[in-house]
C-alpha cells in the first residue's frame, strides 16, 4: 500500500525486531491514516526537497514491539504519527533545520547528533494535524551518566525566541 508518492506502508511497518521476536507490528486503519498524515507532510516534502532516498529506520511500533525494544507504550510512534530516519550523505541536522524552517510538525528531534560527525544519529519527526501540532525542536544526548537528556533546539535562521532568552535568563 502506497503512502505517498516514495513511501509505502512496508517501509514504515518494517521491524527486524518484530520479525525475530514473532511479533504482529500490523497498524490499524487510524494509525494507517496517521502514517499517511506523516508521509505526506514530512517525509515526502523532505524526499522531494533533497532529492534523496529518505532511510526510515522506524516508523510505526506495535505496543508490543514499543514492550519488546524498550520504548515507551506512549510514543508517536505507537500512534503511526512518527518515524526515525536519515538521508545518507546529508548532514541530519541539515535535515532536521529545514524541517523546522519549512514543514509544519508536532516534534522534530536531532537524536544523538555530534556536530564534528555530520552523519551521526538521527532524525525523529512526528506530525499529529495542522491544528494540535507543536512545532518543538529537541536534541536529545546522552548525559554523564548515560541517561538520555532532551534539550530545547533552534535551527540556524530561526534561533531563540525572546521568551526563550527570558526565561534562560531566568533559570541562570
Amino acid at each position: 500500500m502506497r503512502l505517498s508518492k516514495n513511501f509505502t506502508l512496508k517501509e514504515l511497518i518494517k521491524s527486524d525486531t518484530a520479525v525475530r521476536k514473532g511479533i504482529n507490528n500490523n497498524p490499524n486503519e487510524d494509525h494507517i491514516e496517521s502514517l499517511e498524515r506523516l508521509c505526506t507532510n514530512i517525509l515526502q516534502p523532505v524526499r522531494d526537497h533533497f532529492g534523496k532516498v529518505v532511510s526510515v529506520s522506524s516508523g510505526f511500533r506495535s505496543g508490543e514491539l514499543c514492550i519488546a525494544i524498550g520504548s515507551s507504550l506512549n510514543s508517536q510512534h505507537a500512534d503511526g504519527q512518527a518515524a526515525d530516519f536519515e538521508i545518507f550523505g546529508v548532514s541530519n541536522r541539515e535535515v532536521a533545520d529545514w524541517i523546522v524552517d519549512n514543514l509544519n510538525f508536532d516534534q522534530c528531534i536531532l537524536e544523538y547528533h555530534k556536530p564534528e560527525e555530520p552523519n551521526s544519529g538521527w532524525v525523529h519527526c512526528s506530525y499529529k494535524n495542522d491544528e494540535e501540532n507543536r512545532r518543538e525542536y529537541l536534541r536529545a544526548f546522552r548525559d554523564a551518566n548515560g541517561r538520555t537528556v532532551y534539550q530545547k533546539e533552534y535551527s540556524k535562521t530561526t534561533g531563540p525566541s525572546k521568551e526563550d532568552i527570558n526565561n534562560s535568563l531566568m533559570e541562570g
